[in-house]
Formats: C-alpha cells, structure tokens, sequence
C-alpha cells in the first residue's frame, strides 16, 4: 500500500504554517516551523517571487491533502465524488475527509495526530457497531457507535489520562470512560475549522 514517507515537519515548512501533523510535537518547541519558519531545501530562505493563482491554488490542494494524510490518487477520489453530489462541492469535500474513521479517532483524541490514528485503526483496535475494523478510510454515518476492542491494553490506559484537553466537535458524542464514540450527526465544514481555503481547492481540480 502506498503511503506518504516524506518528514512531516517539512511538509508543514513547504506550506509555511503548522499542519499539526505530529501530535504533541507540534506544540512544543521542537515544532519544525518554530525552529525554522521557512521553506525547506538549500533556496527555502531565498526572496519568494510572485507566485500565480495557479500556484495559490496548488498550494491551498496540497495543504488539505497533507492535513489528512492522503496521496493524490485518494484525494481526487474524494473529490470527483463530492462533485456527483447535491450540493456546495467544497463542503461536500470536507465532510467526506471528516467522516474517514481515522479522523474521528484523531477528533475525540484517542489518536494524537491523525497518522497516529490510522495506524491503531490499521491494527484492528476498533469495532464499528461491534464489527472490528481495521480500514482508516471507513466512512463512519449517523448512528455509528465506535468502541475500543482492548480497554486494558497499555496505550489506552495511557491515553485515558490525556482526554479531555481538546475540543471535540458536537457531531461526535465520546465517552471517555466506556473509550466510546458515538456518531450524533453528519459533520460541517465550518466545525472542521480548517485554515484553508477550499474554494481554490475546488478552483484548482475545475481546470485540470
């Protein structure tokens, strides 16, 4: 299967803003962008030119595709679907990466960075109404109760004394005693709060 083995703190560099994609490193003072605010490579500390809406618009795609941890190939799947759909294809877009199984466990807290969650879904430590999964892309619906398969195992005893210090969004309703993940609703665009524009998302896949 093929994934993303690029350093992340570069991604997050290359797009000149955190993308809070290694948990807690992101907020300490071992952050990428915090040690060194510009663009990776030997040329990341020149002079920037001018850069075109085409490449504003590069930019906004990549920087949603990397916020998710998906290849192009994935990503322009979601979107061809968000575009056969009634509706603002932008949102649309959004609420399909929202709904990704990895992403709700990521959302609750259960999984520190969003790649951190994909790898416990990856390892089965999940069941979705009672029926393990070990697929991230799983699109999760309304009604859906997510419960861990292992309360007892290290991690999750581990885990339990970090919840509570995020925000989890009124779509999701988590328990955190039972470990237990309740689906309320279908997600919004606005409760994803994502720094980017998806107008130039959608601008960008319109004229290739």
């Amino acid at each position: 299967m093929a994934r993303i083995t690029s350093p992340q703190c570069k991604q997050c560099r290359r797009e000149g803003k955190k993308l809070f994609l290694k948990g807690e490193r992101c907020y300490s003072v071992k952050c990428g962008i915090a040690r060194r605010a510009y663009a990776p490579g030997q040329h990341g500390q020149d002079r920037r030119m001018r850069v075109s809406e085409y490449c504003m618009q590069l930019r906004e795609k990549q920087k949603l595709k990397r916020i998710y941890g998906l290849m192009e190939k994935q990503f322009r799947k979601y979107y061809d679907e968000a575009t056969r759909m009634k509706g603002n294809t932008g949102s649309l877009l959004v609420v399909t990466l929202e709904r990704r199984l990895d992403n709700v466990i990521y959302r609750t807290g259960l999984g520190s960075s969003r790649r951190l969650a994909r790898q416990l879904v990856n390892h089965g430590h999940f069941k979705v109404n009672g029926t393990r999964v070990n697929i991230p892309s799983f699109m999760v619906k309304e009604g859906d109760v997510i419960t861990v398969k292992k309360e007892t195992s290290t991690y999750f005893k581990n885990v339990r004394e970090t919840l509570g210090g995020g925000q989890i969004p009124s779509w999701i309703n988590f328990d955190e005693k039972k470990l237990e993940v309740k689906i309320n609703a279908m997600p919004s665009e606005k409760e994803a709060e994502l720094d980017v524009n998806i107008n130039q998302v959608v601008e960008y896949y319109s004229k290739i």
